[in-house]
């Protein structure tokens, strides 16, 4: 009976332990994808300005959101240690890794004391998604999750975890909770908005589902209210950007956002195990934590598409989460209460879907397995991460100005360059619209050499990197270098 009952949670810790090595060994290599640059830069800035290190993209002095709490305590290792920011980056990756995993082991410790429910959490959120692979940052399927491992939102999403864990703890003893337990809260539930403030909502909407669930006192109710207070306050007082100016974001950000409601069924179809889990929950406790939470994630992100404000398709996890977790917190409480075949039913279930969910992210051992030693069909499940710009550094230097489109503008900044306009959408730079037609105008066909010419003076651009020799021939412009893909870096010539 005691051989039997340890099998299941020595299989589901074998299981996590090998995800977690892998993604450790990920973060080794550290693949360039997404918004690795934006997030390279803003640690670049800050080591070079902690009080006022203005655009983290363009050179101009806007704040920035992407200034966040857990960035200035980057950007002050950097400056203390003195190391390359990539090595900070991984760094900062360890700590957000180490924080979601304890995070999800100790929400799930709420839920279930079956000692195999941690694991098998970790390995539900990690595989149960679906058989079309989606990346973004904020969703914890394994191959998304190995390219945004150094993000703010894989650390605010930990911080999320210990988050929902702490206040149901709170909520369970009362008006016992001493007020520090309720302001710590509201300060904790500030940073998380202030680290990623998509994140943010997704542990606004999970922490509502908590308290909603707990139905507290009126006594609890003050408590929560002054951590409320508390968590605004610090949200206002951060000197870095206007936290309360992004509500005003919304429609910079829509088309950006409108992917997250392609293809449902093909990217999340494996969820539905954990949606039938969470019937089963509501079944036996209409005011279980994980539906309740499930339902808030599902109603935001359906009135995002509905609406038209497809950023608030960020929400997502918000429906994913809960289900993922009720998916394995269920299947061991069933396992371990029941016997015959609804017992074997929930373990072949699940663990079917754990299989094809893992299949399909095969493709991320191609991170830190060379593509030529993997065999023929996983390496086909392997995405080639970006090259990056390291190419460049000779020549460009700290605060250079670069002309380059769309794609080199994301990932140039990274290494302390500027571009003329931001590779990302940038609501606080108030000529963000005239920098982008600035850039299309320069590589557009036809255009004059006096009209690149003056282009070029008005931004203090020094460098132009160009796919191609498209610009072989412009005056005012002496190639330097060639790097991959066929890019070329040419220096100013005044």
């Amino acid at each position: 009976m005691m051989r039997a009952a340890v099998r299941p949670a020595v299989v589901a810790q074998a299981g996590a332990a090998v995800v977690v090595l892998l993604l450790l060994l990920v973060i080794v290599r550290l693949p360039w994808a997404g918004d690795l640059g934006m997030h390279a830069a803003t640690v670049e800035r800050l080591r070079h300005s902690l009080v006022d290190p203005g655009n983290p993209l363009v050179d101009a002095d806007t704040p920035s959101p992407y200034y966040s709490p857990w960035m200035l305590l980057l950007g002050c290792v950097a400056r203390v240690s003195g190391l390359s920011v990539f090595l900070v980056l991984r760094i900062g990756a360890l700590v957000g890794l180490g924080l979601l995993v304890s995070g999800a082991w100790r929400y799930v410790r709420v839920l279930s004391a079956h000692r195999a429910a941690p694991a098998l959490v970790l390995l539900s959120l990690v595989f149960l998604w679906g058989t079309a692979l989606f990346n973004w940052s904020g969703l914890l399927g394994l191959n998304s999750l190995a390219l945004t491992v150094s993000y703010p939102s894989v650390f605010a999403l930990g911080l999320a975890f210990h988050f929902w864990a702490w206040l149901a703890g709170a909520l369970r003893a009362g008006v016992g909770a001493g007020w520090g337990v309720w302001l710590g809260l509201g300060a904790l539930w500030a940073v998380i908005l202030l680290c990623h403030q998509f994140s943010g909502v997704v542990a606004s909407l999970g922490a509502l589902a908590t308290v909603v669930a707990a139905r507290p006192g009126r006594g609890v109710w003050v408590r929560l209210g002054a951590g409320l207070v508390a968590g605004v306050l610090v949200l206002a007082v951060w000197p870095y950007y206007d936290f309360f100016a992004l509500f005003g974001a919304g429609a910079d950000l829509e088309a950006v956002h409108r992917p997250l409601y392609r293809d449902l069924l093909g990217r999340y179809w494996l969820v539905l195990v954990g949606v039938v889990a969470l019937g089963l929950r509501w079944r036996r406790d209409r005011w279980d934590p994980l539906v309740i939470f499930f339902v808030l994630g599902v109603l935001v992100f359906a009135a995002g598409g509905v609406s038209g404000h497809y950023s608030w398709g960020r929400a997502l996890p918000a429906a994913l989460i809960p289900a993922q977790v009720a998916a394995g917190v269920e299947a061991v409480e069933v396992v371990a209460g029941r016997r015959g075949v609804v017992r074997a039913g929930w373990a072949s279930v699940l663990a079917g879907a754990l299989a094809v969910g893992a299949w399909t992210q095969a493709g991320t051992v191609g991170y830190v397995v060379p593509r030529g030693d993997l065999p023929g069909i996983v390496a086909a499940k392997y995405r080639v991460p970006w090259v990056g710009y390291q190419w460049i550094t000779p020549w460009v230097k700290y605060g250079d100005v670069v002309m380059a489109r769309t794609f080199p503008a994301r990932q140039i900044p990274a290494y302390g360059a500027y571009t003329v306009a931001p590779g990302y959408p940038d609501f606080f730079l108030p000529d963000a619209g005239r920098r982008e037609a600035a850039v299309r105008r320069y590589f557009g066909v036809g255009v004059s050499g006096e009209e690149r010419g003056e282009i070029l003076r008005e931004y203090g651009v020094r460098w132009v990197v160009d796919r191609g020799d498209g610009l072989q021939g412009v005056g005012g412009l002496r190639e330097v270098a060639r790097g991959p893909g066929g890019q070329v870096l040419y220096a100013v010539v005044r």
